[in-house]
């Protein structure tokens, strides 16, 4: 799975750091964010470790992908997922994005109507 000394992340997937998690597969983790912005704010990472989004190469595509799948099924367990709902899905990459945690991860967020553009 390659974890990362230090990484929070990897903590997390590895079950060293506790986390609210919402759902879990062979290729991805998703838990609730601790400071949501949503009344849903999932986050979604790899269990592999991959610095962030713009760090994503073509050998990447099967866990781009698995985050993908990940969050819908997520959005529908939320309540969020389907025609008549929808959610958001945001990957920060660098300082000017304020990406906290460098391990690629995906926000969901959903259960209230957002604005554009964002902040």
């Amino acid at each position: 799975m390659s974890p990362v000394d230090g990484c929070l992340f990897c903590g997390i997937v590895a079950g060293d750091v506790p986390a609210d998690i919402v759902r879990s597969d062979e290729r991805t983790v998703a838990f609730r964010d601790v400071s949501p912005q949503a009344p849903v704010h999932v986050l979604i990472v790899p269990r592999r470790h991959i610095e962030h989004a713009g760090a994503v190469g073509p050998e990447d595509a099967g866990e781009v992908t698995a985050l993908l799948v990940a969050a819908r099924a997520v959005a529908d367990a939320e309540g969020i997922g389907g025609k008549d709902r929808g959610y958001r899905l945001v990957c920060n990459v660098g300082p000017d994005a304020l990406n906290s945690v460098p391990h690629l991860h995906m926000h969901l967020l959903g259960g209230r109507t957002f604005d554009w553009p964002p902040g």
